[in-house]
């Protein structure tokens, strides 16, 4: 089996900086753009130990604009860790469960949560939810020896980032979720788009992602007006897009989907039918006029939960309504957990080290005690999840990944239409 097969020289050594902290006010799921990655240094004391514990710690979204995506993360997580303690003593190592908000990029409440994280000796830490939250906070778990895994970020920065092997996600890179939103639009017959994009790395990565898409499949973006985060008013930002005159319109936005959509579909008249949504924005949870989506579709980057694991997640939480990044969460800790078993060291340089090969190259398995059995036969193993095959690459991204496609109803809830699946390697 290869074990830390992840050559991250270039990105210990070579990672580039980004913009300062103030400019990192992400979220959702990305963040990119043209700039490159902060840079983290590497080194410090390691607190995760080989204690006999594994340590989970979460830094989710229960406030802040992304708060809709916290309750199937953490059921994600929850579930996760609920069918790793079912397999009993075949798991060699206790394991405890610590859960922090992340607030947004306005608030500082995702380092306060990464210091206690810390100070509790967390052996990994699932979370943030958005890139710019997790750019925020990224250091401090490297410098404590930590893995992070994202069951969110789609930033493209973070595949360059200088996190000595510490950093992974289960969600790819918006260069894939850009390909395939751009592709829907210009299928569904839009040859002028119009787009308005947060004017962070989230909403400038996908923003520009699309776009390639968009002008490869022949098609034109006639006018993309950024807001910044915070702005409450849209008057001017949809004006300027409907001067345009554009087929369709992109929404690559977060909580203030909620005052653009009025703004665009029920005041000024554009039709619904003719809006994309993204990863950010994808919710149950409007509360406009029914019909005002009837016909929106958008795109959601991971495998959609089936209804078997609806289910099961709706067991630990009832309430829930919305899946998004739920089998992603669920991936990340059943991932680090078969890392420890398999480096049979809970420690998060263990976890680190161990991350890649549990993904890829050995006997396939699809549960957590399926593939526990394997391990502890001496067999190495390549775990495919709910989310998806999850093959991480040296710079801990998944290789290839699926994208959901997806329509709103009258009743403003939206439904799956169809999934895409493809590599980053393309």
């Amino acid at each position: 089996m290869s074990v830390f097969t992840r050559s991250r020289a270039g990105k210990v050594l070579g990672g580039l900086a980004l913009v300062g902290a103030s400019a990192l006010v992400l979220a959702g799921c990305a963040g990119g753009g043209d700039a490159a990655a902060p840079s983290a240094s590497s080194g410090g004391g390691a607190v995760s130990k080989a204690d006999g514990t594994f340590s989970v710690g979460t830094i989710l979204p229960a406030t802040g604009n992304l708060a809709f995506l916290g309750p199937p993360e953490v059921a994600g997580v929850k579930l996760a860790i609920k069918d790793i303690e079912a397999t009993g003593d075949a798991f060699p190592f206790k394991t405890t469960l610590t859960e922090r908000d992340s607030g947004d990029t306005t608030t500082d409440i995702a380092t306060q949560s990464a210091t206690e994280l810390v100070s509790a000796g967390a052996d990994v830490v699932i979370g943030a939810a958005s890139s710019g939250v997790s750019f925020t906070f990224v250091d401090q778990l490297v410098n404590a020896g930590i893995v992070q895994i994202s069951p969110a970020n789609t930033s493209p920065d973070f595949t360059t980032y200088a996190d000595d092997g510490y950093y992974w996600r289960t969600a790819p890179s918006d260069v894939l979720q850009g390909r395939v939103l751009g592709n829907l639009m210009v299928g569904d017959g839009a040859a002028n788009v119009g787009i308005i994009y947060i004017n962070d790395p989230y909403g400038t990565g996908l923003k520009d992602n699309a776009t390639k898409a968009i002008e490869a499949a022949g098609g034109e973006v006639s006018v993309a007006v950024p807001y910044n985060p915070g702005d409450t008013v849209f008057t001017s930002q949809v004006d300027q897009l409907l001067a345009a005159k554009p087929d369709a319109i992109a929404v690559i936005a977060f909580e203030e989907t909620s005052s653009i959509i009025p703004q665009l579909v029920n005041t000024q008249g554009f039709p619904g039918s003719k809006v994309y949504f993204v990863d950010g924005n994808l919710s149950n949870s409007y509360e406009f006029q029914p019909g005002t989506l009837t016909g929106a579709k958008g795109t959601l980057p991971g495998n959609p939960a089936d209804t078997t694991f609806q289910a099961r997640l709706k067991e630990v939480d009832p309430s829930l309504t919305d899946f998004s990044y739920a089998p992603e969460s669920y991936d990340a800790v059943i991932l680090a957990a078969l890392a420890a078993a398999q480096a049979k060291d809970d420690s998060g340089t263990a976890i680190r080290d161990n991350l890649q090969s549990v993904s890829e190259g050995g006997e396939k398995c699809t549960t957590f005690a399926d593939c526990l059995k394997l391990i502890n036969d001496g067999k190495d193993i390549d775990y495919d999840g709910v989310s998806g095959p999850i093959t991480f690459d040296e710079n801990g991204d998944p290789t290839e990944a699926y994208i959901g496609i997806y329509q709103y109803g009258a009743d403003n809830k939206y439904t799956l239409l169809n999934t895409e699946f493809g590599s980053l390697n393309e």
